[in-house]
């Protein structure tokens, strides 16, 4: 019988050992890309507002939000968003690499384009000096210390501001930390300061809630906005940002967005002023049934106030040359379909509105995703469903694609048109080019009553510190 040796058996595994050793310590190490994507999650950087993330028709949405979230797909990963109320602490928790980018609106600066990296701008802005309509209107640098001027502490603008400092303007301005851009502007409009500066995109956003105030000039004109990543050396996320930027400006899905959230800002003096002294006088006798009627049915409140404003001003005894009448509007047939026995009632035309709007939604095919199912119902509360879906067939017939509002939307217009009605089933679309108004002036509306009932608050809408995003991986 051979027996081994225990000091054999001890240098046997010794080398085993060691092997393995040598072994692990030669296996490169991943690749932040590889890691993201062996964990399956993104985690991405922001701040609440209407440019970036915020909440409507009960889902999480807004420019910077949809752009990471096509990003976390093309990776196959799922997103989880973090918010910062304070833009330092974002741009220290970037710093400290405590997430994995900043998506967050932020313009490249000389000062941060030092401490990060930068991919490929994506939109331009310039920085507005805001100023109450009725006050004596700044023209120049100087002329801002004819008042207080208060501004975002860490922002592009107290930067710019101490560059002009530095190059012996006579400037003196005030910070405000924890604070965000329509808090600035609701300073200004409350009169509690005479001047701040904004980004171009933010101010052109909330001009419909903020009617009185005005731009006085550029203080600085067009700087890039752009994501920004931590200054690390492993650059593999970063050159994967830059690949997802070039493919969808290629494929036109960039231009997409951009439409989408910025397509419908037209500002209107007149129409804005409206509006406002409507949502203080009759917005507030209705809010209760429209919140009520919402509730019950598991629709934005808002969006219903909206419908209701673009129908009838908030006006119950409202009535069209056709008859159709009340606050929502409602057609005699609608109005038997639906239950409302007084059309002149506030609460029975809003609960029949309500009841209609949310009827359209769940008609509407399953694959449609929000929102363009909610403008897909809007149109077809304002012109039919059924001229929706010629509409949506004759998308579909010329390649496109029928479930997104953008590119059915010029279809709709097409059936005011015989070569195109003769062959549909619902045949002459009479109202089609009112219906693309009415869903584009509903969206107005709509984001205007989101900020306005939130303007006070340093948040837009409540959402949780952190987000997480189930994503479906796609190909690419």
């Amino acid at each position: 019988m051979h027996c081994s040796h225990p000091l054999t058996s001890i240098i046997q595994g010794l080398s085993i050992l060691v092997l393995l050793l040598v072994l692990t310590a030669c296996k490169p190490e991943k690749t932040l890309l590889e890691t993201i994507q062996h964990q399956g999650e993104l985690v991405v950087a922001t701040r609440v507002g209407p440019t970036t993330y915020y909440q409507a028709f009960d889902q999480f949405t807004g420019f910077e939000y949809e752009l990471a979230k096509q990003f976390a797909d093309y990776l196959g990963v799922r997103l989880k968003i973090i918010t910062y109320k304070d833009l330092g602490e974002l741009l220290q928790a970037l710093k400290n690499s405590d997430v994995h980018f900043a998506a967050a609106g932020l313009t490249i600066t000389k000062e941060r384009a030092q401490e990060f990296r930068f991919t490929s701008p994506y939109q331009q802005v310039s920085q507005q000096v805001i100023y109450q309509k009725n006050s004596l209107k700044p023209t120049n640098v100087q002329d801002l210390n004819d008042g207080p001027l208060v501004v975002m502490a860490n922002s592009n603008h107290s930067e710019h501001l101490q560059r002009l400092k530095d190059n012996h303007n006579e400037i003196n301005w005030t910070e405000k930390s924890n604070s965000t851009m329509l808090s600035m502007l609701n300073i200004v409009n409350d009169g509690q300061a005479a001047y701040t500066i904004v980004d171009s995109n933010i101010f052109d956003l909330h001009r419909s809630i903020f009617p009185e105030l005005r731009s006085a000039f550029n203080i600085k004109d067009w700087e890039p906005l752009a994501w920004a990543f931590p200054p690390t050396p492993d650059t593999s996320l970063y050159a994967t940002a830059e690949n997802f930027f070039n493919k969808i400006n290629h494929d036109g899905s960039l231009k997409a967005k951009k439409e989408r959230f910025y397509g419908h800002r037209n500002f209107d003096y007149v129409g804005a002023r409206t509006f406002i002294a409507h949502m203080d006088s009759r917005l507030p006798r209705y809010e209760e049934d429209f919140k009520s009627a919402a509730m019950e049915l598991d629709i934005d409140w808002r969006l219903l106030a909206a419908v209701g404003y673009q129908e009838s001003l908030w006006n119950p005894n409202a009535i069209s040359p056709t008859g159709v009448r009340g606050l929502m509007m409602l057609t005699l047939q609608t109005a038997k379909e639906v239950g409302v026995t007084n059309r002149r009632d506030p609460k029975q035309s809003i609960a029949g509105g309500a009841f209609y709007l949310k009827k359209l939604l769940k008609r509407l095919p399953k694959n449609i995703q929000e929102p363009h199912r909610t403008w897909f119902a809007l149109a077809a509360y304002n012109t039919g469903y059924g001229h929706i879906q010629d509409a949506r067939i004759l998308t579909k017939n010329k390649g496109e694609d029928p479930d997104n509002w953008f590119e059915v939307k010029p279809n709709l217009l097409l059936l005011k048109k015989r070569k195109y009605y003769q062959n549909t089933r619902h045949g002459y679309a009479r109202g089609a080019g009112q219906s693309v108004l009415y869903v584009k002036n509903i969206r107005r509306y709509y984001n205007s009553l989101v900020w306005a009932t939130e303007k006070t608050a340093d948040y837009y809408v409540p959402v949780p510190q952190t987000t997480l995003a189930m994503l479906t991986p796609i190909a690419h």
